[in-house]
């Protein structure tokens, strides 16, 4: 058994101040926006300095806090050996969750932050960072908006739901399936958005913002501090199987417990 702190709360505390470290780059960031270099790490898909510099300071101050943990990060500095995932203190990091919306200015992104401890999420934290609204969770202690309890909403009407979702952006892989889901549930449902931010999608499911969330293609440090919070607030979290959804690269549907059934079948059904 690992000799690191391995208890929800402190690990908590840990992620918090690492979050707050991150955001601290994201907003300096955001007053020279127009002079960032992006750099493409695949077709569509950007990086800038903001999102390596943030990762950089985020997991400085996580090893000095939790020294030997693992890291499993979005752009540069992964130390994870999968041999090694079974046991110990991983951090699952993204710096800058919805790096697109931040180079153009559009309000939704955030720092995403969990920690796992032998291979089990412990702790949540995504930090809305324009809005300055931090949604926080631990296993078996709840899940948390700027300090207040908070709970997946109880609509069970499909057309009084609001349902987010993510669109593919990388060549345009899978665009038909989006199209098949999406023409299923738009005609069915209150709508649907595309935010463009996987944690704060999964933090608005917790919260009651929205219904329900699915994306057919995500990364762990999308996902990781999102799920446990979504699903310490009640909502079901799942792949698009139906099995409980795994920090990895997976497909997600999250849900309040009344509307994940539902829709995990029009999702799935072929046509």
């Amino acid at each position: 058994m690992t000799s690191q702190p391995t208890t929800p709360d402190v690990l908590l505390d840990a992620l918090r101040d690492a979050a707050a470290a991150g955001a601290e780059v994201i907003r300096d960031g955001e007053r020279r926006r127009g002079s960032l270099v992006w750099r493409e790490k695949a077709a569509t898909d950007f990086v800038s300095e903001v999102d390596t510099t943030a990762e950089a300071r985020i997991i400085a101050l996580l090893l000095e806090r939790v020294p030997g943990a693992a890291i499993l990060a979005e752009e540069t500095a992964s130390t994870l050996d999968p041999a090694r995932r079974a046991t110990g203190i991983t951090f699952v990091i993204d710096p800058l969750d919805g790096t697109t919306n931040f180079l153009h200015g559009v309000p939704e992104y955030a720092v995403s932050i969990a920690a796992l401890v032998d291979d089990a999420l412990a702790a949540g934290v995504v930090l809305h960072v324009p809005r300055d609204e931090w949604f926080t969770a631990t296993t078996g202690g709840g899940a948390f908006r700027d300090g207040a309890p908070i709970r997946a909403s109880e609509i069970d009407a499909p057309d009084r739901a609001l349902i987010a979702t993510g669109f593919p952006y990388k060549g345009g892989h899978d665009v038909d399936r989006y199209l098949g889901q999406m023409r299923r549930l738009m005609t069915h449902t209150a709508g649907l958005r595309r935010p463009g931010s996987a944690s704060l999608d999964l933090a608005g499911v917790a919260c009651g913002r929205f219904d329900g969330f699915w994306e057919n293609v995500l990364a762990p440090w999308d996902i990781a501090a999102g799920i446990l919070i979504a699903r310490e607030a009640g909502a079901v979290v799942t792949d698009l199987d139906g099995s409980p959804c795994p920090v990895a690269h997976t497909s997600v549907l999250a849900a309040n417990p009344r509307m994940h059934g539902w829709l995990l079948e029009r999702l799935t059904v072929d046509g």
